[in-house]
């Protein structure tokens, strides 16, 4: 598994790396650049033209590691981790061509996308359970107990799923960022893959640890490949393309690996990006006041003064103490 690994995520890192050169042009041709909202931050409206739909970038390379490296690239459960990828990118790319489209700032609307989104959770926990056998039972993190949801495995994972992915979308808003953060929460299933392999974690389910371990490590690639053409200042953006598709990735990891709620703290980062969303549009409805600068949080920081570095350093090391705690969680769930 260690050789698959290594070389999953070198053949996505490489792939992207010399997808970039080519794509990013011709994105700059068509004239497929970013919109930036007027009510952000000043120093963003610099970024305005910028490439977008940069994403297609990074899931060429990870379709690249996952199909020459896994095994059985056509097994149900590969099948269903690179659907979900590229079906939640599927969104992201309509949503960002719309934007192109008509030069402003304003894709698929809410709904669509959340029909859109709802659906692809349901197929994916549909396959997970009827198909894969992996069950309606949720590992509790930190403990040993195991909770049986049974029908209500359904509506309560489909709600995790589509939160989870809408805020690594609202993650991705300064150079690197959703990226940058992305890769530690990768590296985090690629040891949960290797700890699930070794403790027999998966049981019955229909999914090897391999593959789990050879997808992760391919996002892993893909995106440190990304890195090169994305970190400040940027050359791409990645877009709901990019950001829509790795949420749907690491959810469909998180289910097929029997860590759901252990997502949640992997991706700690993103989950707290999207409560400061929830909060401040709460708040400001009822008391007419916002709790933050701006939201989502990594613009209150920058608008406090930081610089747009210094605010990615400070949650890309965010996102590595959360890998750490999440990894721990699992560990301590299954042992």
């Amino acid at each position: 598994m260690t050789e698959k690994i290594y070389l999953a995520a070198g053949i996505a890192l490489l792939v992207s790396l010399i997808a970039g050169p080519f794509l990013i042009p011709v994105l700059r041709t068509l004239k497929f650049g970013q919109s930036i909202r007027e009510d952000g931050p000043k120093r963003h409206l610099a970024k305005a033209g910028t490439p977008t739909i940069g994403g297609l970038i990074f899931l060429i390379g990870i379709a690249a590691g996952v199909l020459i490296i896994a095994e059985k690239p056509y097994s149900p459960g590969l099948l269903t981790m690179l659907g979900m990828l590229l079906g939640f990118g599927l969104i992201g790319f309509l949503d960002d061509f719309l934007k192109v489209l008509r030069r402003q700032n304003l894709g698929l609307r809410a709904w669509q996308k959340l029909v859109g989104q709802i659906f692809l959770a349901v197929i994916l926990v549909g396959i997970a359970t009827l198909l894969l056998n992996r069950g309606t039972a949720l590992g509790i993190p930190f403990t040993t107990y195991t909770l049986d949801l049974g029908i209500f495995y359904y509506p309560v994972i489909v709600i995790v799923i589509v939160y989870f992915t809408n805020t690594v979308n609202l993650t991705d808003g300064l150079d690197g960022l959703a990226a940058g953060c992305t890769v530690f929460s990768a590296v985090g299933y690629v040891v949960i893959a290797y700890l699930a392999a070794r403790t027999g974690f998966l049981g019955d389910i229909l999914v090897s640890s391999s593959d789990l371990a050879v997808f992760a490590a391919a996002i892993v690639g893909g995106c440190v490949g990304f890195l090169r053409f994305n970190m400040h200042p940027a050359r791409v953006f990645m877009g709901d393309c990019g950001s829509l598709a790795l949420g749907g990735g690491l959810s469909a990891l998180a289910v097929l690996s029997k860590s759901e709620f252990v997502l949640l703290i992997i991706g700690a980062v993103y989950v707290v990006e999207g409560l400061s969303v929830m909060l401040q549009v709460v708040s400001f409805k009822t008391r007419g006041k916002r709790i933050f600068r701006m939201a989502p949080l990594h613009h209150h920081f920058e608008l406090g003064g930081w610089s747009e570095k210094k605010v990615v350093r400070f949650f890309w090391t965010a996102a590595a103490l959360c890998m750490v705690i999440g990894i721990g969680s699992f560990w301590m769930m299954i042992t």
